[in-house]
């Protein structure tokens, strides 16, 4: 077994992103080569046309699906062995993404609809987590992301997601809306 084949298994099969002093210290070599290695095995994966990536994410190393791969992996995520998120839960963790740290109370505003379902499963799965309790009555908690969810999405903090004006209608667009929703328009 080489140490190249040694560290495409275990990034195969970690949760997270294994640090690169941890390949080290598991194959009992300087960091350097192991860091050699992984920029090998990255242009071989590449050169040979692979259906993955190694990719640096939230602190570590781990293996990703090639972005070339995607109209097959949408396709797969309809099918009954794919597990997904919600749509409610997907706009939740939008919220919670870019309003962080943020009240479910906060958050049902924002969606116009009661969203503690959705927070509980984002909570469960480990996108999210309680970051702190807000001292008003009932001390409230607000939420935010997880390094879950940064390497879920291959991202190494928040500051990586799109900005929000890229995908806010233009103000003329929004006065129509407006204008269309008041009584006796």
């Amino acid at each position: 077994m080489t140490p190249k084949a040694a560290i495409e298994a275990i990034l195969f099969v970690t949760e997270a992103p294994v640090p690169v002093g941890e390949l080290a210290e598991i194959l009992e070599m300087p960091v350097v080569e192991v860091e050699a290695l992984i920029s090998e095995m990255g242009r071989e994966m590449e050169e040979r046309g692979s259906g993955l990536v190694v990719r640096s994410t939230a602190g570590g190393w781990r293996l990703y699906s090639h972005p070339e791969t995607y109209p097959y992996l949408e396709r797969f995520t309809s099918t009954a062995t794919a597990r997904r998120l919600s749509p409610a839960a997907i706009e939740t963790l939008s919220v919670i993404a870019y309003r962080q740290p943020v009240a479910r109370s906060q958050i049902s505003e924002i969606r116009g609809v009661d969203s503690d379902s959705a927070v509980r499963t984002l909570e469960r799965l480990g996108f999210i987590e309680e970051v702190e309790r807000l001292d008003l009555p009932g001390n409230p908690a607000v939420y935010g992301t997880t390094r879950l969810f940064l390497e879920k999405l291959g991202m190494q903090s928040v500051s990586d997601l799109p900005p929000l004006a890229d995908h806010v209608p233009p103000a003329q667009a929004l006065e129509g809306l407006e204008d269309s929703l008041r009584p006796g328009s």
